[in-house]
């Protein structure tokens, strides 16, 4: 028969299961931080989407404006070449 170790057997329980602990604790901590990290890239694509919202919101404004006062001139325009073809004409006779 085998003689006794020279180490308390209640030693080595203890850290066989201390080591068996560490062991079950690894998937536990890798998926904490998987779910971490993707909390983390979610909440970057949802303020990054907001982000980019905003700022089409301001270009489609500032579009609209030059929209209007394209309008707003081509009138003037039309008014401003019947004036000078008016004058022009009254010029000539």
């Amino acid at each position: 028969m085998a003689k006794d170790p020279a180490v308390n057997k209640q030693i080595t329980d203890s850290i066989t299961q201390v080591n068996t602990k560490v062991l079950a604790d690894n998937p536990a901590m890798a998926m904490g931080n998987l779910y971490a990290s993707m909390g983390a890239a979610l909440s970057n694509a949802g303020n990054n989407a907001t982000n980019a919202q905003q700022q089409a919101a301001i270009t489609v404004q500032a579009a609209t404006i030059q929209g209007v006062n394209a309008l707003g001139a081509v009138g003037s325009a039309v008014l401003g070449r019947a004036a000078a073809a008016i004058t022009e004409k009254d010029g000539s006779q």
